[in-house]
């Protein structure tokens, strides 16, 4: 039996962040590793994804060049052999650093599949692994439902996506969360018929019905677009038929993009003797990332509660002091963040619109289609609007879809971090021309209707 102070078990962005915040206290710290080399992020996540982002983007551009004054644009073409070549090549050199550090630890790593035999104790394979602690940072994987497995391997996740040796003539994305819209429309731009399918009349993470009804004109210019209802897929001569509210389509492929799940099934979390929820994951405490009383901690999307990169970090690193601390610790949580990179960027900020409508927030708006800097750019599209307290001004949220939106989402998540009020927001230099003007405005807007 080895015995250690902490074992983390996966090598992702959390279970990283864990192993190193655990050895600043304690050199008896075990990585437990299983499964592809890379973190999610790097390997099927956010760099393949904004790498076909990217270059559909570089050819969309197209549209707008012969109004500059810039001739031949007609003629350029998409080989989506080698675009999926180079969306591949840039993955593989963002997922070889995360592979080295691993590969670097030598005996402070340990390959294979872990499961609990008791909160502190571990079976990897033939060996036992006696910890003080456990942190559990397996991550995610894609929701397939059982019935469609059957027609693989013509529908896809976002996990073999990236793997297609070229890009298919039609798709259909089921799922219109944060992933399916941002494939959806850079598959649409490099030139791929696409139709996209969502539950919810609502794209990605907005709840505002205004910002949404305004990203969803500007979307379904490029593609077609069947919200409200689920969708069905099946297989039809040979071909892929999807269908959803009396309508369908054939496809050569599908994506399904229907959300993540905790990778928790083979933990035999059962045996830390404490009930399970419907993803099979006990309670924990998102503060201290602590299993209730035992010395077991969760992060990152093992946890399924904020499945982006940065809080996969913060939550790994709290669950590594925690794990190798003798009391745990309490840590304040950033301020939600969500970012959409599809084109005008889709970003959430703070208390969404569905937490606060019915309370009496005021609402500052800005429309970008009369924004002099998203003219010049031949960006000129967007809608921003941002939530304040009626009686203090303090700024409580935003909803946005528009150019430039991550640079303007993350100065607002700065501002809501900091407490600040619209008024100490607006004490802050703008410079012009610039898109961040827009944001000026609408802080502007909502300082009026505070007063």
């Amino acid at each position: 039996m080895r015995r250690v102070d902490v074992a983390v078990i996966g090598a992702g962005s959390a279970g990283l962040a864990a192993f190193d915040e655990a050895r600043k206290t304690t050199r008896r710290v075990l990585l437990i590793h299983d499964g592809p080399d890379g973190t999610t992020c790097a390997r099927v996540g956010c760099m393949p994804s904004k790498a076909l982002i990217q270059i559909a983007s570089d050819f969309h551009r197209r549209h707008a060049l012969s109004a500059e004054g810039i001739a031949g644009a007609r003629g350029l073409r998409v080989d989506g052999r080698a675009v999926m070549r180079r969306v591949r090549f840039l993955r593989d050199g963002f997922t070889a650093g995360p592979a080295a550090k691993v590969a670097a630890l030598g005996r402070c790593a340990l390959a294979g599949h872990a499961r609990f035999i008791e909160p502190t104790v571990l079976q990897v394979g033939a060996r036992t692994i006696r910890a003080e602690s456990v942190v559990v940072a397996v991550g995610s994987r894609p929701i397939v439902p059982a019935a469609w497995e059957a027609l693989r391997p013509d529908l896809v996740t976002s996990d073999q996506l990236f793997e297609l040796e070229t890009l298919p003539a039609s798709m259909a994305v089921l799922g219109l969360g944060g992933i399916g819209v941002e494939m959806a429309q850079a598959l649409a731009r490099l030139g791929v018929r696409v139709v996209g399918i969502g539950r919810s009349r609502f794209l990605g993470v907005l709840s505002d019905p205004d910002v949404n009804r305004r990203m969803t004109e500007l979307l379904g210019l490029e593609l077609r677009l069947w919200l409200g209802s689920d969708g069905k897929v099946e297989s039809s001569g040979g071909r892929l038929k999807a269908s959803a509210a009396g309508r369908a389509a054939t496809l050569d492929k599908i994506l399904a993009s229907l959300g993540r799940r905790p990778n928790v099934a083979g933990l035999d979390l059962k045996n830390l003797g404490l009930p399970l929820s419907a993803d099979g994951l006990p309670d924990f405490d998102p503060a201290t990332r602590q299993v209730g009383t035992l010395p077991v901690f969760i992060a990152g999307d093992a946890g399924a509660d904020r499945p982006v990169l940065h809080e996969a970090l913060e939550s790994g690193r709290v669950a590594g002091f925690n794990a190798a601390a003798r009391r745990p610790k309490r840590f304040s949580r950033h301020v939600p963040l969500d970012i959409l990179f599809c084109d005008p960027n889709i970003a959430v900020v703070g208390s969404p619109w569905s937490s606060l409508k019915g309370r009496g927030v005021r609402v500052g708006r800005f429309d970008f289609r009369r924004q002099g800097r998203a003219v010049l750019q031949s960006r000129a599209e967007g809608l921003l609007n941002v939530y304040g307290d009626p009686r203090t001004g303090r700024l409580l949220g935003a909803e946005l879809a528009a150019p430039g939106g991550e640079h303007l989402a993350q100065l607002l998540a700065s501002a809501l971090q900091r407490r600040l009020t619209v008024f100490q927001a607006l004490a802050a230099p703008v410079y012009h021309p610039t898109l961040e003007e827009g944001l000026r405005d609408a802080l502007r807007d909502l300082a009026r209707k505070i007063r």
